[in-house]
């Protein structure tokens, strides 16, 4: 070191006159200001981060993080520093002393005059630039770097390699980063140590002999030995990638990729390793010939060993004979994709459905019942503008579907938590301490019967009921059928969810008066709103002046500092949506993109899935998650902590919740089979609680996931095939049915009741249908059991595929069947003709019911223009084989099916309906109620800009009234009997 920090002998020049330039010591000034802002920026991005975690009980696992980030960040940033620094310092020790005269060493001596005065500056900058960059990516690769610290075994081996499942998950993508990161420390240290050398002259291209000094090619070919030794360990690695490779006819290996692709890698080992031995022995021979040509066979060896030769093996050997070539790698892709998926005990189950109608037996089925009729998508502006009560509550874009025993009876139903929105207040009132202190939270649950059935169990006729959904809990406080099941209620507040604010500061100082509105007042009695004061668990404490500048910074916010209502008792929250507090307590957790809201032992709780997923499975199927979980309601979901978007294995390792209340997360093992989750529950031990843990009321709100149940949908409509010849050939792949509304996307699942068997009783399942591929008509339908609390069904698939010899129509075939259907027309004549509502289609359900397929369509009416619009409930559509019913709830409509407009149309149900043939204009007395209604409407759109919210309230419900009148006022049809 004496040597480089020493002066090079050279002979002595005048000293250069120094002009003294005093620098600004505002600039300066400057400068060190943003560096303390940026600086403290940081400190209190990772302070809050800590003090949040703590709030919440879960500090081990910031500390976990953070501690290992900060220990590859040094590990790896040191030895990207020792090694370019080490390379820098290593070049310039071996400079020659003496350099020959020439025009290039005259042109170079200029350069070294500035960099001589500079170089322990440059060395140690250069050093600590590539070790922070270096430093930096490394703390990218903490899950790699525990997943492997923390391996564990599969159980099983790989039907080519015969290692464990587990090397390939845990072990493989730790060992090639290494090697990646060597290698890149090793290229930027000999692009350091070259560039030395040709500044301090050991590198004279313009020379005509000794090009090279002895002592810069002794380093030189140090440094491209060790490459070429690393190649050579990748290679080695690159083995067992071909188990998870894709591009090809399979993912995993192949028939080209083991008998071309594999020994070329083998090949290619030995020549890598001969060409290192080269480059060391270099160091004594001092020839760049056998080196180079070492280096020259290895680059054409990679060329036509490592590409063109798998090729033509691919080409000529196996595109010929392909089906009997590939046909064993297609059965281990088969076996290993099905396992990995979760898909192992998968069965079809041939199902002879029926195609003629009986409508008694059908009416009386145990599935009717169960039937959901209310769209969750549609409906979410009818639960807002029915049970909203004021502007800043709102409840989520789609609505959910859970079910509620109901006098021992499991019901679905259509459920929403109603939530704070701070946008829905007027301009005046968005203030920051309106914002942040006083709008904290939202209030209760809504339910309404997915049936559209009361609690009796009997059947609403939309004509009696407006068509507005039959709610099972409603109001401000909250009543209803959930109320009455947690003996007494529940506690309503929301402080957390999808809609909750960036951050409220809660909590009232000693004495002082609760300012937080909790039931807001009720428009239709004199009296003051109720307010409350946050008392849960979450919430860092942010009274101390230090930790109101962090969150000031934090969040851009002088308040925190200004305002009095930050105080010595104050608490803040944020972070607040349940999937963002599920992901960041476990961030190696992907998180199913939907959160349930249901009451359990009198607390409304968020429910969720956690999956573990991997792209290195062994020989099993790799696809996009993202193109997988996409569908009509959910197009192109994003998944935060996902490190990858290709996967070919998936879990559904963890059920989460989130208290509404004070936001306490809790995870739940649930696949305590899967390796994955066995490795992370020894990185972060205690946070994830044992199965036997989950409470009997909130198990009984369990359901199967629906990105799981998407995923393994779309991975079976391929491979439900086992058979590897009929695989290749493709004469059996399904596809899932493009939305009939949105025919871009495809159809989503739906949860509903449905029997398994012809006559059994109702299951909760998740529910979807398959069509030919390239086909519109129906070959398969497929249902998972979905209530956890059920073991005997849940997770248990069930395809019933139907007959070739028979066509089924699509959800496209009979969506186009309702529109067109004469009887259809004719009732939504009445409510287009003149008025300004115009129509939708809800979910179109398709559902086994008495050895037949059923499906069933709710049709609803929504104003276009004017406030307070929602829709309601107009029609429900059903068909069963080739006709089409339509009637005002679902049993008309079944009892319906096959009648026409015109004349008698006989059944062997009797007596039959069909619409009159008076000669008068449809929908005349219709007309003249509707355009009564639409004015009361317009009424209130008036009061309700004048602020009259009486007067609002009133209109509406007179023009709800005049609607009811509407449908009830349609011509009655004639009875006849049968022929």
């Amino acid at each position: 070191m004496s040597d480089f920090f020493g002066d090079e002998p050279e002979q002595p020049r005048p000293a250069p006159v120094r002009h003294e330039r005093r620098r600004s010591p505002l600039i300066l000034t400057l400068v060190v200001m943003a560096a303390l802002l940026i600086g403290f920026s940081l400190f209190a991005g990772i302070w809050t981060d800590k003090l949040w975690y703590s709030s919440i009980g879960y500090g081990h696992v910031f500390s976990t993080l953070i501690w290992t980030k900060v220990g590859m960040f040094v590990v790896f940033g040191l030895l990207m520093g020792l090694i370019v620094g080490g390379n820098l310092w290593l070049a310039y020790r071996l400079r020659p002393v003496f350099r020959p005269n020439s025009a290039e060493q005259a042109n170079l001596d200029r350069y070294r005059e500035v960099i001589n005065p500079l170089r322990r500056i440059l060395l140690i900058s250069a050093s600590i630039v590539f070790a922070v960059f270096a430093g930096a990516s490394a703390t990218g690769q903490w899950r790699t770097y525990l997943l492997w610290q923390h391996r564990q075994s599969f159980g099983q081996k790989d039907a080519y390699f015969h290692k464990d499942i587990g090397f390939y998950v845990f072990t493989l993508p730790w060992l090639h980063w290494l090697v990646d990161f060597f290698m890149t420390a090793f290229v930027i240290g000999l692009v350091a140590a070259v560039f030395v050398h040709y500044v301090y002259g050991g590198i004279r291209l313009q020379a005509r002999v000794d090009k090279v000094s002895g002592p810069a090619q002794a380093q030189i070919s140090v440094v491209l030995g060790l490459l070429v030794l690393l190649k050579a360990v990748d290679y080695y690695l690159d083995r067992f990638d071909l188990t998870s490779a894709g591009g090809g006819l399979v993912t995993g290996m192949t028939y080209s990729r083991q008998h071309a692709v594999l020994p070329s890698k083998n090949i290619l080992i030995a020549i890598a390793v001969i060409c290192a031995i080269l480059f060391f022995v270099n160091v004594y021979r001092r020839t760049w010939m056998l080196p180079g040509v070492g280096l020259a066979l290895f680059a054409l060896s990679a060329v036509l060993i490592g590409m063109i030769w798998p090729a033509m093996v691919q080409k000529f050997q196996v595109k010929p004979d392909e089906p009997d070539k590939e046909s064993s790698y297609i059965a281990k892709n088969i076996t290993a994709t099905r396992d990995a998926y979760g898909l192992t005990d998968t069965q079809i189950t041939p199902y002879d459905a029926k195609t003629t109608l009986k409508a008694s037996d059908v009416v009386n089925s145990k599935s009717i019942p169960g039937v959901r009729l209310l769209d969750p998508g549609e409906v979410r502006d009818a639960f807002e503008q029915l049970q909203q009560q004021k502007a800043y509550y709102t409840v989520q874009p789609v609505l959910d579907v859970d079910h509620y025993k109901v006098d021992g009876t499991s019901r679905d139903m259509v459920v929403a938590a109603r939530e704070i929105n701070v946008d829905g207040l007027p301009a005046a009132q968005k203030k920051w301490a309106n914002l942040h202190t006083v709008y904290t939270h939202g209030y209760g649950m809504i339910a309404a019967y997915g049936n559209q059935r009361d609690e009796q169990n009997k059947e609403v006729a939309t004509t009696t009921n407006g068509g507005q959904p039959v709610f099972a809990e409603q109001s401000l406080p909250p009543s209803g059928v959930l109320t009455s099941l947690t003996n007494g209620g529940y506690r309503g507040q929301i402080y957390f969810g999808d809609n909750s604010p960036s951050y409220s500061i809660v909590g009232k100082a000693k004495g002082g008066k609760d300012v937080e509105l909790d039931i807001p007042q009720n428009n239709t009695s004199v009296g003051t709103a109720q307010t409350s004061t946050y008392e849960g668990k979450d919430g860092v404490k942010v009274g101390s002046e230090f930790r109101k500048l962090l969150y000031a910074v934090k969040f851009g916010e002088p308040n925190f500092l200004l305002s009095s209502r930050v105080h010595a008792d104050s608490k803040l929250l944020y972070n607040r949506s349940p999937r963002v507090r599920v992901q960041k307590v476990a961030p190696w957790l992907t998180v199913d993109k939907t959160s349930l809201p249901a009451v359990v032992n009198g607390r409304i709780v968020w429910i969720l899935d956690g999956y573990t997923t991997t792209d290195k499975f062994a020989n099993s199927q790799k696809r996009s998650l993202r193109d997988m979980t996409s569908d009509a309601i959910s197009p192109r979901p994003t998944y935060a902590t996902q490190p990858t978007d290709d996967i070919n294995y998936m879990r559904n390792a963890v059920k989460a919740t989130v208290d509404a209340y004070d936001g306490t997360v809790t995870l739940y093992e649930w696949d305590d089979t899967d390796p994955i989750l066995k490795a992370w529950e020894s990185v972060f031990p205690d946070v994830v609680k044992s199965r036997q843990s989950i409470p009997k009321e909130l198990l009984d709100h369990f359901r199967y996931p629906e990105d799981m149940y998407k995923v393994q949908r779309n991975i079976l409509a391929e491979y439900h095939v086992t058979n590897p010849k009929t695989f290749y050939e493709a004469t059996d792949r399904w596809e899932v049915p493009a939305d009939p509304d949105q025919t871009a996307t495809t159809q989503p699942p739906y949860r509903l009741s449905v029997e398994r068997e012809p006559g059994g009783d109702p299951v909760y399942s998740l529910t979807s249908v398959y069509s030919p591929a390239n086909k519109s008509n129906l070959t398969a339908f497929m249902s998972v059991g979905a209530d956890a609390a059920d073991t005997s069904t849940y997770g248990k698939f069930q395809i019933l595929r139907l007959p070739d010899n028979t066509q089924f129509q699509g959800p496209g075939n009979i969506a186009n069947q309702f529109s067109t259907d004469p009887k259809v027309a004719a009732v939504l004549r009445n409510f287009k003709t003149g008025t300004d509502a115009s129509v939708r289609y809800g979910n179109l359900l398709t559902l086994p019911v008495d050895g037949g397929l059923l499906y069933v369509q709710p049709l609803y009416t929504v104003r276009e223009t004017g406030s307070g619009k929602y829709p309601v409930l107009l029609r429900v559509l059903a068909s069963y084989g080739k006709d089409v019913g339509i009637g005002t709830t679902l049993s008309d409509a079944i009892r319906n099916i096959g009648q026409s407009t015109g004349d008698t149309v006989g059944t062997d149900e009797g007596p039959t309906t069909t619409p009159p043939d008076n000669g008068e204009t449809p929908g005349t007395t219709t007309f003249d109620l509707l355009t009564q209604a639409d004015a009361k409407f317009k009424e209130a759109d008036a009061a309700l800009k004048k602020g009259d919210l009486a007067a609002y309230a009133q209109r509406v419900a007179e023009a709800r009234t005049l609607v009811d009148q509407a449908l009830a006022a349609e011509p009655k049809p004639k009875t006849t009997k049968k022929n």
